[in-house]
């Protein structure tokens, strides 16, 4: 089995982030999202991935390498618009050839990774497999309608009366006859080649079309709260390693990683947390389901529920909650008694105030 990871999307959703930097480099747990991904596909056997690109293309090989941080072999692909998911397993036919393959989208992360599902693929090998998982809100997602069997019946996208609540999540299997009914599909409304169309194609022409549902929770980081829900339930499986230095007057409850060249000095910390590596922390306050990234420096600072990317600065800010701060970015009060506020502030940015 091959994989195609499709990391070409912009990530609109998550700007000003995105002005500056893909959405699949957006860390969380100090680790880029599409590192997660990599790393659940090579868990599950597979050592051929082909990753698709777009702009940035550069950032994201320069970040991935060739590969072998993770185990696998990568070629690339670049797709020079977005014309959706089935048009990047047109770009991917020379690679993928006749073999099984995973469609992974590069920005998903799975709880228990897709080794069950693979394997559950290997072992059934329908003509293709579809990841879901159940949703309160059905009418949001593409929802896959399937018998007792698992066997699918219909795909929707949307739908606004919906049959069910098994919402496709971001990982699909297929053998090489999804590549006749991708051949055959047309553009959407949208000008899009849609996955969806082709599976709802093999499903109309009694193809062997499965849903496997997950265990365990999945999360789709396209926008600021689903990363900062992503990081939570990442961080609430971490272990306590402490390699950098924490000082005797500084405090730790729970589960915290300090990484190496790290120092965290007269300063509280209540996991799950993890600070980056050559971060300093003084006296401030870092609460749980934090992520600072490397090089960081928090002066009299007070943050949970936050994720702080590389070489950000934060002084004399306390309350900071459910909030990402950028790479490099600097966050700080005015000196007393001016009573002004004093802004740089970036495209599509949302900033509260207090007054």
């Amino acid at each position: 089995m091959k994989a195609l990871v499709l990391a070409g999307g912009m990530g609109t959703r998550l700007r000003p982030l995105t002005h500056a930097m893909p959405k699949q480099l957006v860390p969380v747990v100090n680790k880029p999202v599409l590192f997660h991904g990599l790393e659940q596909i090579a868990r599950a056997g597979v050592t051929e991935a082909a990753v698709i690109v777009g702009d940035w293309h550069r950032e994201i090989r320069e970040a991935v390498g060739d590969g072998s941080l993770f185990g696998l072999e990568i070629t690339w692909i670049q797709q020079e618009a977005p014309f959706g998911l089935a048009h990047c397993v047109l770009l991917a036919r020379e690679f993928l050839a006749d073999d099984d393959f995973v469609m992974y989208l590069g920005d998903n992360v799975f709880s228990d990774g897709i080794a069950d599902l693979a394997d559950a693929f290997r072992r059934t090998r329908p003509d293709a497999q579809v990841a879901v998982v159940r949703v309160p809100n059905p009418e949001e997602y593409g929802i896959v309608e399937a018998g007792p069997d698992g066997r699918v019946t219909a795909l929707r996208e949307k739908p606004r009366a919906p049959r069910g609540n098994l919402a496709v999540a971001g990982a699909y299997f297929f053998s090489p006859l999804v590549h006749d009914a991708v051949a055959r599909i047309e553009p959407s409304l949208r000008g899009e080649w849609e996955i969806t169309d082709a599976i709802q194609l093999m499903v109309a022409e009694g193809r062997d079309v499965r849903a496997a549902e997950i265990t365990g929770w999945w999360r789709d980081t396209g926008r600021i709260d689903d990363i900062l829900d992503c990081n939570r339930l990442l961080l609430d499986r971490l272990e306590t390693a402490v390699a950098g230095t924490v000082d005797e007057a500084s405090t730790v409850l729970g589960a915290v990683v300090v990484e190496p060249g790290a120092r965290v000095v007269r300063s509280h910390l209540r996991g799950p947390l993890v600070i980056g590596a050559g971060s300093v922390v003084e006296d401030s306050y870092i609460g749980p389901h934090t992520s600072i990234g490397a090089d960081c420096v928090l002066t009299d600072a007070g943050l949970s529920h936050t994720i702080v990317l590389d070489r950000a600065t934060v002084t004399d800010v306390n309350g900071i909650h459910g909030s990402v701060i950028g790479r490099s970015a600097r966050v700080g009060i005015s000196p007393p008694g001016d009573g002004r506020h004093r802004l740089v502030v970036g495209d599509h940015t949302e900033l509260r105030v207090l007054a």
